[in-house]
C-alpha cells in the first residue's frame, strides 16, 4: 500500500504533463503486447502505456487535490463566498473551474519539467516506466517540498517511525503528502481569516446603525450584503486574491 501511494502522485503528474505538451494523436494502438528492450531494461508497450494511464484517471481526482496547489486555491475561494454572504453567488462549478484553472497554470511549470525529463524519454524508448515514474516524482517532490511546513513533515515522519531524511529525495511520498496537505489547510485557513476581517467590520457597521435606529428586525445582513460586494468590486478583489494565491507558488 505505501508503494503504491509512493507512485501515485507521479504518475498522475506524468498524466498532466502528457496533456499540457500533448503531440498530434497518433492512431490508437494494437492490441498486441509488446516488452520492448531499452539500454535500460524492458519497456513497457504502447498499450501498456495506455492502459497505465486510463487506470489513473479514476484516481485523478484524489491526487489532484492532495499533490497540487488545488486544495488551498478551492477552500479560500469558498471562504471568500462566505465572507461576501452571496450564497451560491458564484455557483460551487464556478468556484471549481476556476481552482482548477489557476492549478493548471501554477503547476504547469512542474509539468514542463516532467515532459522534458521523464515523458518524452519513455515514449522515445530511452527509460524503463519505473525509471520515468522515478523521474516524475523527484519535480513533484521538490514542488510539495518548498510548501510543507516542516513541523507537519516531522509530525508524519515521527508516527510513521521512518528515519529523518538526508536529502529531499529521501522524503518518503507516504510522510509527504499528509504534511503538505495540512501546511496547505493551514495557510488556507490564515488566508480565509484576513479575508473575513473587511467583511466582518462592514457587518458589525451596518449592525450598529440599524440597531442605533431602532430597526432591530431588519436582517443586518440584507443591507449589509450590498456594501460588502461594492467593498469587493472597489478594491478589484478577484485581482489581489488570485493575484497573492498565484505569487504564493510562483514569487
Amino acid at each position: 500500500m505505501s508503494r503504491l501511494l509512493r507512485w501515485l502522485p507521479a504518475v498522475l503528474l506524468l498524466l498532466a504533463a502528457a496533456t499540457l505538451c500533448a503531440q498530434p494523436a497518433a492512431p490508437l494502438p494494437s492490441v498486441t503486447v509488446d516488452f520492448s528492450k531499452t539500454p535500460s531494461g524492458p519497456a513497457l508497450s504502447t498499450s501498456l502505456q495506455a492502459m497505465l494511464l486510463l487506470s489513473v484517471l479514476s484516481l485523478a481526482p484524489t491526487i489532484l487535490m492532495t499533490a497540487t496547489s488545488f486544495t488551498r486555491i478551492a477552500v479560500v475561494m469558498h471562504f471568500l463566498r462566505q465572507g461576501l454572504g452571496t450564497q451560491q453567488t458564484p455557483s460551487n462549478q464556478v468556484l471549481i473551474s476556476l481552482s482548477l484553472v489557476l492549478t493548471f497554470f501554477i503547476m504547469a511549470p512542474t509539468a514542463r519539467e516532467i515532459n522534458t525529463t521523464a515523458l518524452q524519454p519513455l515514449q522515445r524508448n530511452e527509460l524503463s516506466a519505473e525509471q520515468a515514474l522515478e523521474r516524475t516524482g523527484a519535480p513533484l517532490k521538490v514542488f510539495m517540498l518548498r510548501h510543507t511546513r516542516k513541523k507537519d513533515l516531522g509530525l508524519f515522519l515521527r508516527i510513521a517511525k521512518a528515519p529523518a531524511p538526508k536529502t529531499k529525495a529521501d522524503v518518503p511520498m507516504e510522510c509527504l503528502l499528509p504534511a503538505f496537505l495540512i501546511s496547505e489547510l493551514k495557510t488556507a485557513f490564515e488566508i480565509g481569516f484576513m479575508i473575513f476581517l473587511p467583511f466582518l467590520v462592514v457587518d458589525m457597521v451596518v449592525a450598529s446603525i440599524l440597531l442605533s435606529m431602532g430597526m432591530m428586525m431588519l436582517p443586518p445582513v440584507v443591507i449589509s450584503l450590498p456594501f460588502k460586494v461594492l467593498l469587493f468590486v472597489l478594491v478589484d478583489g478577484w485581482y489581489l486574491i488570485v493575484g497573492s494565491l498565484v505569487r504564493g507558488y510562483t514569487g
